[in-house]
């Protein structure tokens, strides 16, 4: 697999495979950003754990339904639309190391 560039290369930006839905994405990790802050002030306001555990798992699956959609929309952007097999190859064996990073979480 060839290293990731740690910059985009020069010239205009690339289309990712989020574009379409960028608005929802954006708007979604406000929302779970909202409910971060939420937590902090239940701490704050010394709520009961369970309280605080059941929004954690709240904003853990609100994280994960996010991760699912930008597998989703790298698959067939990114990976189904490479037209260079050896670049399809090589976005496949990231996208499975991405999947693999979040069965691994928890």
């Amino acid at each position: 697999m060839s290293p990731r560039p740690s910059a985009p290369p020069p010239g205009p930006a690339p289309t990712r495979g989020y574009t379409a839905t960028k608005d929802q994405l954006t708007d979604r990790l406000a929302r779970i950003e909202g409910q971060v802050r939420g937590i902090q002030r239940m701490v704050d306001e010394d709520r009961y754990c369970i309280d605080i555990l059941t929004q954690i798992s709240a904003i853990q699956a609100a994280l994960d339904k996010v991760a699912l959609g930008l597998l989703d929309d790298h698959a067939r952007t990114c990976v189904i639309g490479a037209e260079d097999p050896e670049l399809q190859a090589d976005r496949t064996q990231e996208l499975m190391g991405a999947v693999g990073r979040l069965m691994r979480r928890g």
